[in-house]
């Protein structure tokens, strides 16, 4: 990887739909930082999340909704030669941005994401994060959740964010891994553990893997989201 990388400017997108409660804590744990931007890209809030964003003085733009059209449309406005994609209910460990800037200028390195811990003290929860962990530094396979980043230029030259409505990150890294190595970052990023409380640790996590066991068998990502989204929703 190139040196300069170290003077590389930061953009950092954040793909948000009613996020009011996160948004602004997201935000702040990007400082202090050095040679950043920072982009909410709202898909259409009902709340006042794009007032919280502006009221914090970072660029604020509109998107038709889906995170993955949401992250290529920050990407595009992005000034940046590094991207960060955030999660709005993950927040960044204090001296990320050299963080990423050391990690690639390592020799053969493309891309690169932090390793986990989800912000509840269930003691299921640190299983999960064994988990993860063991299956990003092994596989070289980490999600959205772990805040990915890599230049723009490797970006543009794998064609952005797959733009289907659910497994974005899962077949950026997929192509990610066929061009070069995948980072992680043993300080972690801390994501919210809401999508684990809602329907139980264990249920969540059987549907995660689910819903990979069924892209990987070529089950149309619109199918798997309509499923998905009605497990995620039912009542318990």
């Amino acid at each position: 990887m190139n040196q300069n990388i170290v003077s590389y400017r930061l953009s950092i997108i954040i793909p948000a739909i009613n996020e009011a409660v996160n948004i602004k804590e997201a935000i702040t744990t990007t400082q202090p930082s050095t040679n950043i931007e920072i982009i909410v890209v709202d898909g259409g809030s009902k709340d006042n999340t794009v007032e919280i964003a502006q009221s914090l003085g970072v660029k604020v733009i509109s998107s038709f909704p889906g995170r993955a059209v949401q992250m290529n449309v920050g990407a595009v406005a992005a000034s940046g030669e590094i991207l960060l994609f955030l999660h709005a209910d993950t927040r960044l460990p204090t001296g990320f941005d050299d963080m990423i800037r050391t990690a690639l200028q390592q020799p053969g390195t493309v891309a690169g994401a932090f390793k986990l811990r989800i912000d509840a003290s269930l003691f299921s929860l640190r299983w999960v994060e064994w988990g993860v962990n063991v299956r990003s530094h092994f596989y070289q396979m980490p999600y959205g959740d772990q805040a990915i980043f890599l230049t723009k230029e490797v970006f543009q030259q794998i064609g952005c964010f797959p733009e289907l409505p659910i497994m974005e990150d899962f077949e950026l890294m997929r192509r990610l891994k066929g061009i070069g190595r995948i980072v992680i970052i043993p300080t972690p990023v801390v994501t919210s553990a809401r999508r684990w409380l809602q329907k139980g640790v264990l249920k969540t996590t059987l549907l995660n893997q689910l819903v990979i066991t069924a892209y990987l068998l070529g089950i149309s990502p619109e199918r798997i989201r309509r499923w998905y989204r009605r497990e995620k929703f039912k009542k318990g």
